[in-house]
Order: C-alpha cells, then sequence, then structure tokens
C-alpha cells in the first residue's frame, strides 16, 4: 500500500518559473509606483524611472537567476516578497527626495540593496547546510553581547533620538543589534535542542479548584529567562534606552522557547517579570518614562507643545520631549483614508524622520488603508512562509531556527507599527526590507537568504527520489 501510494505521489517541484513570473509583477509594481509618483506630482514620466527601476529590476533577476542554480528547491514565494518591500520601499524614499526632504537617499538605499543581495549570494552560495551553525552556540552568543554593547564604548558609540544603539565607522553608522539578534536566534536555537527535554520537566503545578492552570518550571532552570530578562531590561533598555530591540529580543526568546517546551508557564512568567521590571523602572529611567508619556498622552497640549505649552518652561515638551512626530503620524494616515492621496499626492514631509521608522505613515497617507493591508500581507506572508520551513524541516535545530527568525520577523514588524499606529510606545525600529537604512536592510536579506537555504534542503528530495523521478520520464518517453 505504501509502494503504490509512493508510486502515485507527485514528485516534488522547483517552482522556479513561479517565483520568476511573481518577481517580474514586484518589479513592475516597482516602476508603477515612480511612473505614479512623477506623474502626479508634475505630469510628466519621472526621467529616473529607467535608472531606479532598471537597476532594481536587474538586481532581483540577477538574485533569481542565482537562486536558479544554487538553491533551486527553495520557496518562490521569498524572494518576489523581499523584492517587492525593497522595491515599494526605493520608490517611497524617491518620492520624499522629490518632495524636497532632506536624507532620502533613494540612490543610496538602492546601492545598499545591491550590496546586501551580494551578500545575501554569498550566504546561499557557502552556506550549504545551516545546520553546522549548531556547533558554535556559545560563540553566538558571545558575538550577540559583543555586538549589543559596541554601543556602550566611548569614542565609537553614538546616541541618536535618545537611544544609543549606532556605532560610528567614520565613514559610515552602523546599528550592531541588527546582526545581534541574527547571533541570538542562532544561539537559543541551538540551546533549546540541546536543553529542551530539561526546560520541560515541571516542578509543581497551580490549580484553581480541581483545574490545573500552569506547571510552573523549577528553580534552577530559570537560569536562561533570568539571563535574557536581565539583559534586556538592565543593558537595553536603561544602559541603551533601547526599548524597540529590548521588545523584539525578549519577544523572540518567549515564543522559541515556547516552541521547544511548549509550555505556557515561561510565556506567563517571562511576561510578567517583564512587564513588571517596566513598571518599577518607569520612576527611574528618563528615557523610557519620556517614552510613556509621549505614548500614554500623545494629544495633550504640554506634551505635543502647543504654543500655550511652548510659553511654559515647565511643560513636559520644554523639559523632556513632545509627541509631534506621534500624532502628525496619525493625522497623515487618517488623511490617507481607504484609498489614499495618490503616490505623490500627499504631504509625508509633515511627519519628522518619515523616511526611517515612521516610512509606514507615509504609505498611509498615500496609499491608503488598502495600500499598507497590502504592505501588512505581504510580511505576513513573508512569516507564514517561514514558519512553513520550519514545519517541513525534519531537524529540530532547522526548526528551532527558521522559526526564531520568522518570529524576529514578525515582532519587528510588530513593534514598529504598533509604535506609529500608537498601539505601543515608539521603539524607533524599522519595517524589515521598506525603510531606510544600509544595517536593517542588510539584516533582512541575511535573514531571507538563510531562510531560503533552509527551505532549499527542507524541500530538496533525496538522490534516489531524484533518480527514480528521472527514470519514470525516461520509461514515459
Amino acid at each position: 500500500m505504501s509502494a503504490a501510494s509512493n508510486s502515485l505521489a507527485l514528485p516534488p517541484v522547483k517552482r522556479r518559473n513561479a517565483e520568476l513570473a511573481m518577481t517580474l509583477l514586484a518589479i513592475g509594481l516597482t516602476l508603477y509606483a515612480l511612473i505614479e509618483t512623477g506623474l502626479t506630482r508634475n505630469g510628466e514620466m519621472p526621467p529616473q524611472l529607467f535608472l531606479y527601476g532598471g537597476l532594481f529590476g536587474g538586481l532581483a533577476l540577477l538574485a533569481h537567476v542565482f537562486i536558479r542554480f544554487f538553491a533551486p528547491w527553495s520557496d518562490p514565494l521569498l524572494l518576489p516578497i523581499a523584492t517587492l518591500l525593497n522595491g515599494l520601499g526605493i520608490a517611497m524614499l524617491w518620492r520624499l527626495e522629490q518632495g524636497e526632504i532632506e536624507g532620502a537617499g533613494p540612490m543610496n538605499q538602492l546601492i545598499l540593496t545591491a550590496a546586501s543581495m551580494a551578500v545575501f549570494a554569498g550566504i546561499i552560495f557557502f552556506l550549504k547546510e545551516p545546520r553546522t551553525l549548531q556547533r558554535y552556540p556559545y560563540l553566538m552568543a558571545l558575538a550577540a553581547v559583543v555586538l549589543l554593547l559596541l554601543p556602550l564604548l566611548p569614542g565609537i558609540g553614538m546616541t541618536v533620538n535618545g537611544a544609543r544603539q549606532w556605532v560610528n565607522l567614520g565613514f559610515t553608522s552602523l546599528q550592531p543589534s541588527e546582526f545581534a539578534k541574527i547571533a541570538l536566534v542562532i544561539f537559543l536555537s541551538g540551546y533549546m535542542v540541546s536543553k529542551r527535554d530539561v526546560l520541560s520537566l515541571a516542578s509543581k503545578q497551580v490549580k484553581v479548584g480541581r483545574f490545573k492552570i500552569l506547571d510552573l518550571p523549577r528553580m534552577r532552570d530559570m537560569a536562561p529567562m533570568a539571563v535574557m530578562w536581565g539583559f534586556c531590561i538592565i543593558v537595553l533598555v536603561i544602559l541603551m534606552n533601547d526599548l524597540g530591540t529590548s521588545l523584539m529580543l525578549f519577544g523572540t526568546f518567549l515564543a522559541m522557547i515556547y516552541v521547544a517546551t511548549h509550555r505556557s508557564s515561561w510565556i506567563v512568567i517571562g511576561l510578567a517579570a517583564f512587564f513588571g521590571a517596566c513598571a518599577l523602572l518607569y520612576p527611574f529611567v528618563h528615557h523610557f518614562r519620556v517614552r510613556m508619556v509621549t505614548w500614554l498622552n500623545a494629544f495633550d497640549p504640554e506634551v505635543y507643545c502647543t504654543d500655550a505649552a511652548l510659553a511654559n518652561p515647565d511643560a513636559f515638551c520644554n523639559t523632556a520631549g513632545n509627541s509631534q512626530q506621534l500624532v502628525r503620524g496619525l493625522f497623515a494616515m487618517a488623511e490617507g483614508g481607504m484609498t489614499g492621496t495618490g503616490l505623490g499626492g500627499g504631504k509625508p514631509g509633515f511627519v519628522y524622520e518619515v523616511q526611517n521608522d515612521f516610512i509606514f505613515t507615509a504609505f498611509g497617507e498615500e496609499l491608503g488603508l488598502t495600500g499598507v493591508m497590502v504592505m501588512l500581507l505581504a510580511l505576513t506572508l513573508l512569516v507564514e512562509r517561514g514558519m512553513r520551513i520550519a514545519l517541513a524541516s525534519k531537524e529540530l535545530f532547522i526548526k528551532m531556527f527558521a522559526s526564531g527568525i520568522s518570529f524576529l520577523i514578525g515582532f519587528q514588524t510588530f513593534v514598529v507599527i504598533g509604535g506609529v499606529t500608537r498601539v505601543i510606545p515608539m521603539t524607533g525600529a524599522t519595517i524589515p526590507f521598506v525603510a531606510k537604512g544600509g544595517s536593517a536592510l542588510l539584516s533582512s536579506w541575511v535573514m531571507l537568504a538563510l531562510l531560503m537555504r533552509m527551505s532549499n534542503n527542507a524541500r530538496k528530495p533525496a538522490p534516489q527520489a531524484i533518480q527514480d523521478e528521472g527514470a519514470t520520464q525516461v520509461i514515459q518517453r
């Protein structure tokens, strides 16, 4: 019966032609965005259309050709999704530059895209078996810690918008936390595989009457949670004022430990410890308190910084910060409505730093709710395909690694868009592939390369299956 079912089973397919068609569609949407911007603003085709569109389209097609040869069994949706998000980001940066917004830098973003795609190709070519990374968990942990602590070093560390998360390299700046998060996921994947049975043990049960509520872990197994909690709270929140990275890393840690152990008690304990620490820190950590006040009282005149508040030297906006960026972003998205004002038809420059972590408000204003839902759907689909890779993989390390990267992309999207839409306090992170920034863009393409390599290895049939498929085709001929 099994032999018959195997003979009738459909052979695995590479789906590279489908990937090519979807990649061409993503390139076409990028060109359309550039054309619409030019027609809306000047009534003519943008003169840089073939420069930006041709270079970006050529890069995406080169990436597709490379995948055909070196990762032919990989998921066909990953590259088109990344191409669409990256292309829309470049188109929006070009539109912002046309609106005389200084620092948009679409050409720099295009150059950074080319460099990121080169690293993407290098990872796929050289990292044939991602499971080899399982051999170096503590080396990855050390690398993550060093990268996260680099901005604290005097002389090279930089404070931008109140958060100390940048390193000055002289010719450019770097955000080490973007690469530390990948190293941390590799460490957690290896650690969870080796300690899975220990972390799954329960010391006692919490009951209400006869109903079991939680299985509490043993106290001596709480060390990983305590270390991760201490690092996220003490180092990232207190010393570096980096709430976004703290939320992202701790959330990814909790999700991965739940996947490894299937114990909801880890989630409950972790969330209680994290938010309890935040409540205790509120009166003492200035930057954290400013973020919370700006979030909770954004429309307060003394927080928004009205003329009357400016006349009061003790007003919040004169002593700490203001909520103008957040409120203006909310009004910009409200102006967009369902369908938006059209690319080039809005006023995104009214929002500070719109090219960075607030680029979502520019899409909301000019593409409306319909446009941003397409972007959210693409990001959600990227996370879903990563989780599908984890389910398809046979090795536990690869399952943990793929799910960890997927959780990382999902949490990063949530903390960015949640901050912009006032669901959570502003964090200063960026949307994967979309916003301006070389560090964030490079780390996004690195995560995509790792997912594609794991997908290729998971979907690739066994050598015997390939031989049987070839023999079947010869017989049919």
